[in-house]
């Protein structure tokens, strides 16, 4: 299946040169302008917070109150809420980071990394909503039915655990800074950013070659591209001129399944951390079910 795939690519590259330079410069230009300002700050800064010391104590506070509530250890309140407010990918990263440094247990991290990954609210109401569907007034119901679904399927799935610190996790010490450890930040958040980007670039061309395959019905090509990368699935269908109440549907979906590129996406950012992504296939397969489901709910009732 590599050698099929690998070869395909260098084909097309080949073949279409222009349109692979196309491609590619979308997916650079995406990862440009929009993840490289937004995530690199967040995760130099994600970094330093795990690896100082400082976000031990601030998480151990907010722990006394939502812990009550939802089945998640102190550790797990960062990338829980960092997972929902900054958006994909930096839910998974932030996890393995807890996991491997010994602050979170391999069990929590495998369950909670499923549900924290989500894609950002900024990316769903400006380029969704606002550009894309010209319906910013849905904003507040996209948010619902996109991020509580995965939260309910985490609660449900975890409702008759405990989450605490692992075993043998490394002792609590006082917070301390200095150059090192953010020299250390500035390389780690660099490093996840050029992951992030060739990622980008390759399923960019992918999305691009899957425009060119021989199928005259638009709504397959619709489901082909957006589950291969969702921002050119997003703008493929806008483009299609489909009814409402199936474009929104369909663009719900995409962004609650986050395409084969964040999969992929996800498995780098987590594989030292040697977390399995079949329970998370299985996580994001149920909540773009529900999601999908919920939306079109919406759309028949504003048709109503």
């Amino acid at each position: 299946m590599y050698i099929i795939i690998l070869v395909g690519f260098l084909f097309y590259i080949l073949a279409f040169p222009g349109e692979s330079v196309g491609a590619a410069s979308i997916g650079l230009n995406l990862w440009y302008e929009n993840m490289l300002p937004t995530l690199l700050p967040f995760s130099i800064l994600s970094y330093i917070l795990i690896h100082s010391g400082i976000l031990d104590s601030c998480a151990s506070a907010a722990h006394r109150l939502l812990g009550k509530i939802f089945p998640i250890s102190s550790a797990g309140l960062y990338p829980l809420i960092a997972g929902l407010l900054f958006g994909f990918p930096m839910g998974s990263k932030i996890t393995a980071d807890l996991v491997q440094s010994g602050k979170m247990s391999r069990e929590e991290g495998q369950r909670l990394f499923c549900a924290c990954n989500n894609i950002s609210p900024m990316f769903v109401g400006s380029f969704i909503l606002a550009q894309s569907l010209n319906r910013p007034e849905l904003r507040l119901a996209t948010y619902l039915i996109l991020y509580v679904p995965p939260l309910a399927l985490y609660m449900v799935w975890n409702r008759n655990r405990h989450f605490k610190a692992p075993s043998g996790s490394v002792p609590k010490k006082a917070a301390s800074m200095n150059l090192q450890l953010i020299d250390a930040g500035i390389m780690n958040g660099f490093e996840t950013l050029a992951k992030l980007g060739g990622y980008i670039i390759l399923f960019a061309i992918l999305a691009q070659m899957t425009t060119m395959l021989p199928i005259s019905d638009p709504l397959i090509k619709c489901l082909l591209i957006g589950f291969t990368e969702i921002t050119n699935g997003i703008s493929y269908t806008a483009r299609q001129g489909l009814d409402f109440t199936l474009a929104y549907p369909l663009m719900v979906s995409f962004t609650a399944f986050g395409g084969l590129s964040g999969f992929a996406q996800t498995a780098s950012m987590v594989k030292d951390s040697k977390l399995s992504m079949l329970p998370y296939l299985q996580m994001k397969l149920a909540g773009t079910a529900i999601s999908f489901g919920l939306a079109l709910l919406l759309t028949k009732g504003m048709a109503q």
